[in-house]
């Protein structure tokens, strides 16, 4: 049986799907019972059938940092998938970021060592790698320098990958995958968001530019990875680097919404992230940009995807088809309008 670690999340959904609909059998672990309508709303996406699928995953209570949860959780595991994850960039959630990022991992990969888990896949990311020089393509090789461009996640991240090289070291099977921004459909308050944001008519884009993938090729990157046993390795997967401005220009265009125009310096990101955060703390709520935010926004990174599809032949769905079809997912949703959004979808 395999264990799915995130499953609620994103990638962790389109995951599942992947590996219930090959009839494997697995266990996922959750912590919000309110997410669980969120993967069944992704299987809605792919088939006529969701139901059928999602009734196929055996769902299990758990928290990462819960040793006897986890103990029963991986009871009967022969693979494991771990997914779960924090992603944030606000300051209130740092704290709670590297406890489950680092802390969590950790706990897992010492469990699967104890256990002795024959197969072991862990979902890294790009903000784990280093910047290479001379603007140059980052790869599997560009290794990570401190600075203070790292955000918290990037930190948390890159400390739990170690971890994970660790449990390699002490002889777990196991390889990561480092994904770009992960694209798809579903979760449009958080990993979609710039859809709704888009949608709404944002106005504004910075110079930066970052790798994006769809969550699909990611979740057959890590089956076909754990199928190969590629262990001892790390691989990028990512289908395309584009500016910030040529990823909204393709939601603006699906969405059939005006594209942003308005090109904004880093100095006014800087001052934009300060006069937010002032705003955030007289009406005590979350802020729309953090320095963190600021910061990647106006960064140029680029990422090659050479390794993974020298060693799988993967062929990666463009963004631009990735974001056709997440627009008209969203636009089935919130559309008001019979039929409308179909002009640019089909």
């Amino acid at each position: 049986m395999i264990l799915v670690t995130g499953g609620t999340g994103l990638l962790g959904s389109h995951l599942l799907f992947d590996l219930v609909k090959q009839d494997k059998p697995v266990r996922a672990i959750f912590r919000n019972t309110g997410k669980k309508e969120r993967v069944r709303k992704v299987f809605s996406y792919y088939t006529d059938h969701p139901e059928e699928l999602f009734a196929r995953i055996h769902w299990m209570e758990a928290d990462l940092m819960d040793d006897g949860a986890m103990e029963m959780a991986l009871d009967g595991i022969s693979e494991v998938f771990h997914a779960g994850a924090i992603v944030s960039f606000y300051p209130k959630d740092h704290n709670q970021m590297l406890k489950i990022n680092v802390a969590g991992t950790a706990n897992l990969v010492n469990l699967a060592l104890h256990w002795k888990i024959e197969k072991f896949c862990y979902v890294s990311s790009i903000a784990t790698l280093g910047r290479a020089e001379n603007d140059g393509e980052n790869n599997e090789d560009t290794f990570w320098v401190p600075s203070k461009k790292n955000s918290v996640y990037s930190q948390s991240k890159y400390a739990a990958e170690r971890e994970v090289w660790r449990g390699i070291a002490e002889g777990l099977n196991a390889v990561i995958v480092n994904p770009s921004v992960i694209l798809g459909p579903g979760f449009w308050e958080d990993n979609s968001g710039l859809f709704r944001l888009v949608y709404q008519g944002l106005k504004y884009y910075t110079k930066g530019v970052n790798g994006y993938v769809d969550a699909r090729d990611v979740a057959r990157a890590m089956i076909e990875l754990m199928e190969n046993e590629l262990f001892g390795e790390r691989f990028i997967v990512s289908a395309e680097n584009l500016s910030y401005h040529q990823l909204f220009m393709l939601m603006a265009k699906y969405l059939d919404k005006p594209a942003p125009s308005f090109h904004v310096l880093p100095v006014l990101t800087q001052i934009a992230w300060r006069v937010e955060a002032v705003r955030s703390f007289v009406t005590r709520s979350k802020p729309e940009v953090t320095r963190e935010m600021a910061t990647t926004a106006a960064q140029i990174y680029t990422y090659s995807n050479q390794k993974i599809r020298e060693r799988l032949g993967i062929e990666f769905i463009s963004p631009e088809e990735s974001i056709r079809e997440i627009c008209g997912f969203f636009l089935n949703e919130f559309n008001p309008e019979p039929g409308s959004g179909s002009g640019n979808t089909g």
